[in-house]
């Protein structure tokens, strides 16, 4: 059964709301999988905080009218699953892993920023590490100076204090040859 136009209103709606405070979309043909494995599709995304919708093409063309993703109406043809994040790679990186595991979800395009994305591009997208993964890896740079200053004082102390407690032994027995 089809939406009434309401309906229709109301998702376009929807999307244009996610669409408004997105970084990326990524675009791909979901023909041929079996509804499993499109649920686990969905769990993946809903846990990475990407938004996955499955729309008719002209509600989602509708939706990105006017916004920085316009250009990505061109690449909507087909049965199409729209993957929306907020996070720069989210989006890319829930489609690309997916595709890796089931050669039926072909990406089709994406978007990000404003800058169109082929196959190629939204794979190296995908191939960023996620924001996480990113805060970590510049905290232990960070860190790596402090750590290996606090050792190297460690060290020092450690050696001054093997140094002391042989000064200390050989001073009495310098007194006891003097006397």
């Amino acid at each position: 059964m089809g939406l009434n136009l309401n309906d229709k209103k109301a998702v376009v709606e929807e999307v244009s709301a996610k669409v408004a405070t997105a970084q990326t979309i990524v675009v791909a043909e979901y023909r041929g999988i079996q509804v499993a494995h499109l649920t686990k599709l969905r769990a993946t995304a809903r846990a990475q905080g990407v938004y996955l919708r499955v729309l008719k093409n002209t509600l989602a063309r509708r939706s990105v009218e006017g916004t920085q993703f316009a250009p990505l109406a061109d690449a909507m043809t087909g049965p199409l699953i729209y993957s929306i994040s907020d996070d720069a790679v989210a989006a890319a990186k829930v489609i690309a892993d997916f595709a890796k595991t089931n050669d039926k979800l072909v990406v089709k395009a994406g978007n990000y920023a404003g800058k169109p994305l082929d196959v190629a591009g939204v794979t190296a997208l995908a191939s960023i590490p996620s924001r996480e993964v990113l805060i970590a890896q510049l905290l232990g740079v960070m860190q790596a100076p402090v750590s290996g200053f606090a050792r190297v004082l460690a060290a020092v102390a450690a050696q001054k204090g093997e140094g002391a407690a042989p000064a200390a032994d050989a001073a009495p027995a310098a007194e006891a040859t003097e006397a």
